[in-house]
């Protein structure tokens, strides 16, 4: 065959491959013409998107490796490329929106207000907004803030959390709000904050992950409890139902719970500690059925 018409051929096999995803999903056709797909990622959210070093890393991230696999197979690119984009809680709705990002692998609540803007995938964790202050604070929960300041982080549900709490409450507690999580926490190591309030399970990781952990206590009842679900786009249902699929089979699989305890009940980077948070009960029923429902 001469090589015009190989060609030829060849490139109506691809034409024809991008019209069949073009027609199911817009993001697997961007994918599979762009031979690379993009994952958002946070840089201290841990342990569920990180930086170790200049590497992202965490549970959120390795579930989202198992989506790559099945992104892999489906574009019929073994060879996909991986993108990694840092995001913050101001911008990773929007970067999923205009596509520069397809996945969001970082610690974002699944609730109804963002489900307007975006989709999310299977429900990985459940968690509540408490607090993490000095051990000898004398704050033993959110009423002990009267009179003094509370950081968190803009643009995350906590913040409206403790925003409706402290109005309701009629309590006159001042609210720092942060550009990111460590920042927030910067405010507290510093004294401007007596307290950080975030989801519960990101207060260990940085009472875990400071020079002195013993210092550090997580305190309060949980405001509200959330879901944590990976981001996509909307009104893309062939996408979803493959990454659908593939967090099912992860869960179904019993890698879920192994990839659980490599993160939460073993030692992790960089500093090698041991979060040891038991999977909650919560948690565990919706293993026994899995759902990308919010509770708010």
């Amino acid at each position: 065959m001469k090589l015009a018409s190989r060609i030829a051929i060849l490139s109506l096999a691809s034409g024809a491959a991008c019209a069949t995803f073009a027609q199911s999903s817009p993001t697997l056709e961007h994918i599979a013409q762009s031979g690379s797909i993009t994952l958002g990622h946070r840089e201290s959210s841990t342990p569920f998107s990180y930086l170790n070093g200049t590497q992202p890393v965490g549970f959120a991230m390795d579930l989202c490796m198992r989506i790559v696999d099945a992104v892999k197979t489906r574009t019929r690119r073994p060879d996909l490329k991986i993108n990694y984009q840092p995001v913050t809680s101001l911008n990773r709705i929007p970067l999923i929106q205009n596509g520069s990002i397809d996945l969001e692998c970082g610690s974002t609540t699944n609730n109804s207000v963002r489900q307007q803007q975006v989709a999310f995938t299977l429900n990985h964790f459940y968690t509540g907004t408490r607090l993490l202050t000095r051990r000898n604070s004398g704050i033993a929960a959110m009423s002990d803030l009267k009179g003094k300041t509370i950081s968190t982080t803009a643009g995350t549900t906590n913040f409206q959390v403790i925003r409706r709490y402290i109005a309701e409450s009629k309590f006159d507690i001042n609210v720092l709000a942060s550009k990111d999580h460590a920042e927030a926490m910067l405010l507290v190591e510093s004294g401007r904050a007596a307290a950080f309030g975030m989801d519960d399970i990101l207060l260990y990781g940085f009472a875990a992950a400071s020079t002195r952990p013993g210092d550090w206590a997580v305190v309060g009842e949980a405001l509200q409890v959330e879901p944590y679900a990976i981001m996509l786009r909307k009104d893309d249902p062939e996408f979803k139902t493959l990454v659908d699929a593939a967090m099912l089979k992860v869960i179904r699989s019993g890698e879920f719970e192994v990839l659980y305890r490599k993160w939460f009940q073993s030692p992790i980077p960089p500093r090698n500690v041991n979060l040891n948070v038991p999977m909650s009960d919560e948690l565990r029923r919706h293993l026994n059925a899995p759902t990308d429902h919010a509770n708010l």
